[in-house]
């Protein structure tokens, strides 16, 4: 018999790529989408506006999150 040991605590590491997270209204808690592109980014929150809260939450990039300038401005209201 195999005993398991105790899960890791690290977070797991992102992948490159633009991230927004999706909630339910009035929920504290959501799920991060990853998209490769800009325009794939811009598609996922026009796919989610509607029924969900979106966070832009940035680009991540060699493991850093930072801010997205190409943005359109009226998308701007939807970042944190």
């Amino acid at each position: 018999m195999f005993i398991m040991g105790r899960p890791s605590t690290k977070p797991k590491d992102l992948r490159d790529g633009y991230y927004i997270e999706v909630k339910n209204k009035n929920q504290k808690s959501g799920i991060k989408i990853r998209r490769d592109t800009i325009s794939q980014l811009l598609l996922a929150i026009d796919e989610y506006k509607e029924n969900k809260e979106i966070v832009i939450l940035g680009k991540q990039e060699n493991g850093k999150m930072k801010a997205i300038p190409e943005l359109p401005t009226e998308l701007l209201a939807f970042q944190m």
